[in-house]
């Protein structure tokens, strides 16, 4: 099947959405981004802002967009200029007309001339969009503009007199999966959960954590990708008890049960999948049962990801099966309701249950309205991951669970229909998970 792209048109409809969404006396001001050292005189690699990307589709360094908002709003690009010597050693740059024809934007400028104009776009607005939490180099950009317009105000100058977190506005955007970002988004979890199955079918007890994380991203790259959306984690034993570890160093022991949360990206949309392997190729009976009850958790998480539903909603049916498997296991006692009152259950299960998905592995957009539970709607996405953690030092837990960690995390879409499980390439299930496991050896 043909990978999706998403066009020009595409992202000159968002531009769209977003100037309608802002007040006429409103502007919006992204940055693409910089590069960042790695050391002395190289770079990592270049990866734009996230909002940026989403309404440019442009993957260019010290670029900047700039939207005026209202019935009939327009947009402006700077990015660098055209330079033989610079790209020889950096890289290809569009210019200021190769940007305008591959984003659709009205105008198009060198970003040498940022300072200057933006004065002229600022004049007459009210309020400016930034990302004020992550973006301080541009946000003292905007305030000088917005100082010098205001400076003519005995002429009848109108400045800016409010600065307002683009993340917001974005975030609501974002939200919402428009049918290009949709197939984005699924072909990105597509390429994670091959990636699961590729290396999981390699896996055996002797092998490295960072053998399964190359393999892992090995496919991830050979399928288009531009790599992970994030640090992958693979831990083996009771590297699975730390949340987000990365170090990926250990070796994988016989008997290890191996917790992978790892996802790709595509068109900077990324997936997000946590699957758990026995390395031996087997479920010890401990580890089954932990297992068959953040799975049975899991699943009645995803069946509460419904429209009308809320994220709080989803992590509370969760946590109702979880702490009855606690209690059976032995992990917890007394009555449930007291487990609950006293969040007992935390020394086993202390992080919530889902996140919005998207362009950014956490993706923005806010979690509640008015101080309520934000009901879900049609095109959202999020992930559903219960997990339990038994770390080797907790105090009063049964022998044979010492060093299980257990976490089955999916890529849920909200439709009318119900829920749609975007991950579910990905095998789960103790039967599946065990016949998946070295079958490629």
């Amino acid at each position: 099947m043909k990978p999706p792209r998403t066009v020009a048109s595409d992202y000159a409809e968002r531009r769209a959405r977003i100037g309608a969404r802002l007040p006429a006396d409103a502007v919006l001001v992204l940055s693409g981004g910089v590069l960042h050292t790695r050391s002395n005189d190289t770079e990592h690699r270049f990866r734009p802002d996230s909002s940026f990307h989403y309404l440019t589709g442009l993957s260019a360094p010290e670029s900047v967009l700039v939207i005026r908002g209202g019935a009939s709003p327009s947009s402006a690009l700077f990015v660098q200029e055209k330079d033989r010597a610079a790209e020889i050693w950096s890289g290809r740059r569009p210019g200021p007309e190769g940007a305008k024809q591959l984003t659709q934007v009205e105008d198009a400028y060198p970003i040498s001339s940022l300072d200057s104009l933006l004065c002229d776009l600022l004049h007459g607005a009210r309020e400016v969009h930034i990302p004020i939490h992550r973006d301080d180099a541009l946000r003292e950009r905007v305030l000088r503009a917005s100082r010098a317009v205001a400076r003519g105000d005995r002429s009848g100058a109108i400045s800016p007199t409010r600065l307002v977190d683009a993340d917001v506005i974005m975030g609501e955007e974002r939200l919402l999966k428009d049918e290009a970002a949709l197939a984005s988004l699924r072909h990105a979890v597509a390429l994670s959960a091959l990636g699961h199955r590729e290396a999981a079918a390699h896996l055996r007890p002797g092998s490295y954590e960072y053998e399964f994380e190359a393999r892992l991203e090995y496919a991830f790259r050979r399928n288009g990708s531009t790599g992970p959306g994030y640090g992958s984690i693979v831990g083996a034993g009771d590297n699975a008890n730390i949340l987000h570890y990365v170090e990926n160093s250990a070796e994988i022991q016989h008997g290890d049960l191996l917790l992978v949360d790892a996802g790709c990206e595509w068109e900077f949309f990324t997936g997000d999948i946590t699957r758990c392997y026995p390395a031996s190729g087997t479920f010890s009976p401990a580890q089954k049962a932990v297992y068959e009850v953040v799975l049975a958790a899991n699943l009645a998480g995803v069946e509460a990801s419904t429209v009308g539903g809320n994220i709080n909603a989803i992590h509370t049916r969760c946590l109702d099966v979880l702490v009855d498997g606690m209690l059976e296991l032995g992990l917890l006692s007394g009555s449930k309701d007291a487990v609950l009152e006293r969040e007992e259950y935390k020394r086993f299960y202390m992080h919530r249950t889902s996140h919005w998905l998207g362009v950014d592995v956490h993706d923005v957009g806010t979690y509640s309205v008015d101080g309520t539970p934000r009901p879900l709607e049609v095109g959202h996405v999020l992930t559903v991951e219960p997990g339990l953690y038994i770390a080797n030092d907790l105090d009063g837990v049964p022998d044979e669970f010492r060093g299980i960690g257990v976490r089955i995390e999916d890529d849920v879409w909200v439709t009318a229909q119900g829920p749609t499980v975007l991950s579910d390439a990905a095998p789960k299930t103790i039967s599946d998970v065990e016949a998946l496991v070295g079958s490629a050896l």
